[in-house]
């Protein structure tokens, strides 16, 4: 029995930024690098289904409820910061597969980040008695600039639709379409994920 969300597909990315004035904005700031920003963002945790595929970073329509799994961290003038994902596919013995994902945040290096998600992924198979067919990692690094708020971010991003669904015209003719963009300065091109 499915829930009442089961992926199909995902992508991957990151970002990182700074800002003068506090936290927030570095974050914010980082979203808008990791091209997430637009999206209303619900943390999630450390499951891929057995036929999720991966894709290339896609543009989610804004204001679209998005799934992720976010990990971010946050430092201040000279501290050096950094976020990661990994994520695989496990494989029990009777042949039975579904991908994980792991998680680290860290002031340390990014090798060192990465040594720790392929050690946190190979703990999490060993747990469910299940061996790491293959896995790949993501990390972001930044050191923060003197006087100044630092983020980075990583993200593993559920894709909220089919992409069929996605390209659908949201309205019921090219020309009620047009009048609509020049209303929201939106372009029309940029409706690929979540527009119903």
């Amino acid at each position: 029995m499915h829930g009442m969300f089961l992926p199909k597909k995902f992508f991957v990315t990151s970002g990182h930024a700074q800002d003068p004035e506090s936290e927030l904005n570095a974050f914010d700031k980082a979203l808008m690098d990791a091209g997430i920003a637009q999206c209303n963002l619900v943390s999630v945790s450390s499951i891929l289904p057995p036929d999720a595929e991966e894709v290339e970073p896609t543009y989610i329509t804004p204001g679209t409820i998005t799934f992720a799994v976010l990990v971010r961290m946050d430092g201040v003038d000279g501290d050096r910061i950094g976020s990661g994902v990994g994520w695989g596919m496990c494989e029990t013995k009777s042949g039975k597969r579904y991908g994980i994902v792991a998680e680290h945040h860290d002031n340390s290096s990014k090798k060192y980040i990465e040594k720790k998600l392929v050690d946190k992924m190979h703990q999490m198979a060993r747990w469910r008695r299940m061996q790491l067919k293959w896995f790949k990692t993501r990390v972001e690094s930044l050191e923060v600039d003197d006087d100044m708020n630092g983020c980075v971010l990583t993200a593993l991003v559920y894709l909220p639709w089919e992409e069929e669904q996605g390209k659908r015209m949201p309205f019921k003719s090219r020309a009620e379409m047009e009048i609509q963009e020049k209303a929201y300065k939106i372009s029309p091109h940029a409706r690929k994920i979540g527009t119903k």
